[in-house]
């Protein structure tokens, strides 16, 4: 999805796409990292806190009714307002009864040029999650998030057969030709690993289009929107620089099999693991 500056467009703009998607068939509808706007994190500017909402509140009301319109779970990237002072980077889970099922505020928040999203987003604090759709139990963590093993170690763990991310990621235009195609490759390896190794579905919705709400160059963001298996396999993808729908089926017996077969999670040695829960060891 490509962002414009006016919010109430690209919230009518995505929820065109949910319609389009549920048209071929859709049964769950991810949408980028905080679609309403442009990314604002590329500023630390106090003005755009009035972005931000409650949760339930108006998009998750509006969402809400096009779920139970169009038959399909919705994972909702949003801005949340918890409370003065307090805002979190949050992701709503939507069934298809247009209830708020539940949401995911962003554990791990970056702090990169461009990126100053410490300025804006408390780090969240319900945990990772599973959500039992009736479409199938799935598992939403937030961009930055898609870096940690234990983000998603911890989100399968919880039953997840398909974790989504919704994402904002891009290059510096000045950097894209000395690091972008490794910044990407990078990205990419990091999430199919995550799907190999919990023997889940991963599917990433990132942004695309080039944005400067600070000037300069900005962030031109890289697409490439994916679904892969899990077996690490890419199943569907996006262009770079295309609006579209990407789609994928979901073969949800192949994620016992996987776990059956390639027994990861059998074989974890819990005994062993003391100090994961360390910043270092000395």
């Amino acid at each position: 999805m490509r962002c414009g500056i006016d919010p109430e467009k690209n919230f009518s703009h995505a929820i065109e796409f949910i319609r389009e998607a549920a048209g071929k068939g859709a049964q769950i509808v991810c949408l980028p990292e905080l679609f309403r706007s442009q990314y604002f994190c590329q500023t630390e500017d106090h003005e755009n806190f009035e972005l931000a909402e409650e949760m339930p509140g108006r998009s998750t009301s509006a969402l809400g009714d096009v779920a139970r319109e169009t038959g399909t779970v919705i994972i909702a990237s949003l801005f949340e307002k918890r409370s003065a002072g307090v805002y979190h980077n949050t992701a709503a889970i939507i069934d298809t009864d247009g209830k708020l099922l539940g949401k995911y505020r962003k554990m791990h928040i970056p702090d990169d040029p461009l990126y100053h999203e410490k300025f804006y987003f408390a780090p969240g604090d319900l945990g990772f999650q599973a959500w039992q759709t009736r479409r199938g139990k799935i598992g939403v963590c937030v961009c930055w998030d898609q870096w940690y093993p234990e983000a998603a170690r911890l989100t399968a763990l919880r039953g997840a057969e398909i974790i989504f991310y919704p994402t904002a990621i891009g290059w510096h235009p000045s950097e894209k030709k000395d690091f972008g195609a490794a910044q990407h490759s990078a990205w990419e390896t990091i999430q199919r690993s995550h799907a190999i190794a919990n023997g889940c579905y991963v599917a990433a919705a990132n942004r695309v289009g080039q944005e400067a709400p600070a000037g300069g160059d900005g962030i031109e963001f890289w697409g490439q929107s994916f679904v892969c298996g899990p077996d690490g396999e890419i199943i569907a993808k996006g262009s770079v620089d295309k609006e579209e729908i990407v789609m994928a089926d979901v073969e949800w017996d192949s994620v016992n099999e996987h776990r059956t077969h390639w027994p990861f999670l059998r074989d974890r040695r819990i005994d062993a693991y003391a100090g994961i829960d360390e910043r270092m060891i000395d």
